[in-house]
Order: structure tokens, then sequence, then C-alpha cells
């Protein structure tokens, strides 16, 4: 289960998270499983497999405007890097990125379960 603690641990900048929710405990933990179901379908994943790299740019800018907003900064920093190599929308190198990405996407969805 995602708890204010459980995600200090994690890395995340709670306080930052918890100011955009004007410091609504509830709200924000809330928010955070809200992304954590979005992250556990793997969009991201399916639109690299699929070459449709207009698709992993619109998945991966709605991804970083999450994880930043709510100071998830394990998932910020590789999403918001993909974000801006995706812009262009042509293939890029993104393994390392998307590894490092999915690594910590995988430590926050265990934490809620």
């Amino acid at each position: 289960m995602i708890t204010i603690e459980t995600l200090k641990n994690y890395g995340a900048d709670v306080e930052s998270g918890l100011s955009r929710c004007a410091n609504n405990e509830g709200l924000y933990l809330r928010l955070v499983n809200m992304l954590v179901k979005e992250l556990s379908t793997d969009a991201l994943g399916e639109a690299f497999r699929k070459d449709d790299y207009a698709a992993a740019f619109e998945v991966a800018h709605k991804l970083k405007g999450g994880a930043s907003n709510l100071g998830l900064t394990p998932i910020a920093k590789p999403v918001s890097e993909l974000t801006e190599l995706l812009r262009d929308k042509k293939p890029i190198e993104y393994k390392a990125l998307y590894d490092e990405y999915s690594e910590q996407t995988k430590k926050l969805i265990e934490l809620a379960e």
C-alpha cells in the first residue's frame, strides 16, 4: 500500500506533490494511485513496440506531467528525457531511458500492491 512514508523512501519529492494538492494527503495519495493504474498499462512500452513514436511522445508527455506534478522524481526524470527526445516523433535510441523508467515504474507498482 502506498503511503507518504513509502513514497519518501522511494525517492519521491512528497512535499512538492503535496503542495500541488493543497497539502491534502488523501487527494495526493488518490492521484498517485490513479497514476499507478495508468503506469501498469505500459502504454509507453506498447507504443515503442509498435514503433509509433508519435504515440510514444503523447504517452511520455502525459506521464511526464503526472509524475512531475506528483513529485515522483524517479519516474519523472527518465520520462521527461524521453519526452524531449520524442518531441520530433522520429525514431530514437530509447532503450536505456525506457529501461530506467520501467524499473522505477515496477518499483512504484510494487508499493501499491
